[in-house]
């Protein structure tokens, strides 16, 4: 995870901001008018106060009470006003985020997702960026706020003196800015540790409920829970920590006020008895003071909360600047599926080398078989001719084209790749084909069925093709799952066809009326099978072990 101080992460997340600015300069200037309307309330009643002791006012009374009025009428106005702005801000906001964090992920994918704890994802998707919340409506406009209210207050406590200005800037300022950045230092990184810890409790539940089964079997549910709460006790008492820390710093925050409140009591006494100001001078800058922190105090309680934010934010941002491995192509010319080479590829997870020096042709309209040990590389291969991962080395190519140089969408028209596990979505079956071909029409999805030899089974179901499949297909048994990601590449009617273990949940029956169908159809198609079963190697016309494809390039069956 890339480190960023708090202020970085400020400073991005407001450009994100960008889309709305009109919205939020409006929710500031609502909320400085309503903050000036409340302080104002009170100091005309100072002013009241004055004009009853019948020292000279700059208003009569019957102003000062009109106007003490339209104050508080506008200032609950304005208060909605500016919290309903910051709010459609804040949740317009969270949309586009969410949007940009989906985009990421379909780019850094499957390459830089492979592997990658998919609770924690979860967690930044939906509780991380939720908290951002907290930053666009409760941040942004009260810090603008702050300082705008604060520079108008210093101007009119000073007009009386600019000593009592200067020690209503140092208050503002000691309130709404010290306290801040000493808490949030204090905090550390303590909000980062604990968006992690939520992140792994979230994994951890998630696994927990997709293995159900296999700890229930082997005993292991105590022994689980307890972890599980071992888990949730540790983030409980890190919430507790972080509470305990906000609530000390708003005690801190209060005792301060009420420390500036009689300093300015005591410095504008003494002006008075030395004849520097007038009565007024000592009761309005005291009472405008106690009157106006509250933008400040917003921001002082906002300094321990922030580093969770923060914290949040810097999860999120990690994601939308993540590199991916693959970057989408655009802008070339179109081509059409001819064949496909690997020449001289070499490729590596990290340190391990999987394929070194590999070379094969896959002529058009030709089946060609792929076999070797597990852990060889098959799968890998097949990944690479996707474009899921770039070749460290070589060239691996189509249509005599390098693959780096097809646009990505003309790519994943021209090819199908069924893996060995197949993904369902918590949807119909007929949803879930429909993924690979969206306006297909129902006698589409029925010949792609008939060829993966499922189609039957699907009609006998009690609703069809519109029988919901389960979270992750588990009302489907394997075969039955691994039959529909056929029927979807049968369906996506792809030239090149890359099949990675496509019988191996199958019995002998339904392998042979697939292995039948790809024979069939693959008088306009090219098909790459990898499989362990020297029965699907029956209907290739090229069969190459991935262990020889260095040195020779394979054999014919």
């Amino acid at each position: 995870m890339k480190q960023r101080s708090g202020f970085t992460v400020m400073l991005q997340l407001i450009g994100l901001v960008k889309p709305l600015t009109g919205f939020m300069i409006l929710a500031i200037f609502m909320g400085l008018i309503g903050h000036l309307c409340a302080a104002f309330i009170t100091i005309f009643g100072g002013y009241c106060l004055l004009d009853l002791l019948h020292f000279n006012t700059p208003f009569s009374l019957k102003i000062l009470f009109i106007s003490v009025g339209i104050f508080a009428l506008l200032r609950g106005i304005l208060r909605y006003a500016e919290q309903a702005c910051n709010h459609f801000i804040a949740f317009k906001l969270l949309a586009l985020i969410r949007d940009k964090v989906f985009q990421s992920l379909r780019r850094l994918c499957p390459a830089k997702l492979e592997g990658r704890d998919k609770g924690d994802l979860i967690s930044i998707i939906t509780s991380d960026i939720e908290l951002l919340e907290v930053f666009y409506a409760h941040t942004i406009s009260p810090a603008a706020i702050a300082f705008l209210f604060t520079i108008v207050m210093c101007l009119f406590i000073g007009a009386y003196h600019w000593i009592l200005g200067v020690l209503a800037l140092l208050a503002y300022l000691t309130v709404g800015l010290i306290i801040p950045i000493v808490t949030s230092k204090l905090s550390a990184d303590n909000g980062i540790k604990f968006r992690t810890k939520s992140g792994e409790l979230s994994s951890f539940v998630l696994d927990s409920l997709r293995g159900l089964s296999e700890i229930l079997q082997y005993g292991q549910g105590e022994k689980r829970l307890s972890e599980m709460n071992l888990k949730t006790d540790v983030l409980s008492k890190d919430e507790a920590q972080m509470k305990k820390v906000t609530g000390r710093n708003m005690a801190v925050t209060d005792v301060i006020i009420l420390i500036f409140d009689l300093v300015m009591l005591f410095v504008s006494s003494v002006m008075y008895q030395q004849n520097q100001i007038d009565f007024s001078g000592v009761l309005i800058p005291t009472i405008a003071l106690m009157s106006s922190f509250g933008p400040c105090v917003a921001l002082a309680n906002l300094g321990s909360t922030l580093q969770n934010t923060f914290a949040a934010g810097n999860r999120v941002l990690d994601i939308l600047e993540e590199i991916p491995v693959t970057k989408e192509v655009t802008g070339k010319t179109k081509i059409d599926f001819t064949g496909a080479a690997a020449e001289h590829v070499t490729f590596s997870y990290d340190a391990q080398t999987i394929l070194e020096d590999v070379s094969l042709q896959i002529p058009n309209n030709s089946i060609v078989g792929i076999v070797g040990r597990s852990g060889s590389g098959k799968s890998t291969l097949l990944k690479l001719f996707m474009r899921f991962w770039e070749a460290k080395k070589g060239n691996i190519s189509i249509s005599n084209t390098n693959i780096s140089e097809i646009n990505t969408v003309n790519l994943r028209d021209m090819e199908s790749f069924v893996t060995q596990e197949t993904h369902l979505f918590h949807d119909s079956i007929k949803n879930n084909l429909r993924i690979a071909k969206q306006a297909a029409t129902d006698d589409e999805i029925e010949r792609a069925c008939k060829k993966a030899s499922v189609h039957e089974f699907i009609k006998s179901l009690p609703q069809g093709y519109d029988t919901p499949v389960g979270e992750l297909g588990e009302m489907l048994s394997g075969g039955e799952r691994q039959r529909i990601g056929l029927a979807r590449a049968f369906l996506h009617d792809a030239p090149f066809m890359l099949l990675d273990e496509p019988t191996s949940n199958l019995d002998s029956l339904n392998e042979a009326v697939i292995l039948k169908s790809l024979k069939e159809e693959h008088e306009d198609k090219t098909v790459v099978l990898v499989s362990h079963r020297q029965s699907t190697m029956r209907i290739a016309d090229i069969v190459y072990s991935v262990e020889n494809l260095s040195a020779a390039g394979g054999r014919k069956s």
